[in-house]
């Protein structure tokens, strides 16, 4: 945490109430909430990256407990 930040949290936001300090919190995280447009989804998975990995657990799955085979079929 950088120094300003707490600096700023000893300062101003420690006198304030519980409740006031919740109001901040909600203001700053929806503030936060509408800024995703520019978040980087590069790193989400799509539908070929989740049938890729659900095809692997079932191989790996048969292959790991291969006397349950006649459960699947």
């Amino acid at each position: 945490m950088s120094a300003a930040i707490q600096d700023i949290y000893n300062h101003v936001l420690s006198t304030l109430s519980p409740n006031e300090r919740l109001q901040l919190a909600t203001l700053i995280l929806n503030n936060l909430v509408q800024g995703t447009v520019g978040v980087d989804d590069s790193d989400t998975w799509t539908e070929q990256d989740q049938l890729d990995l659900t095809t692997f657990s079932l191989q790996y799955a048969m292959s790991a407990f291969p006397e349950d085979e006649e459960m699947t079929e």
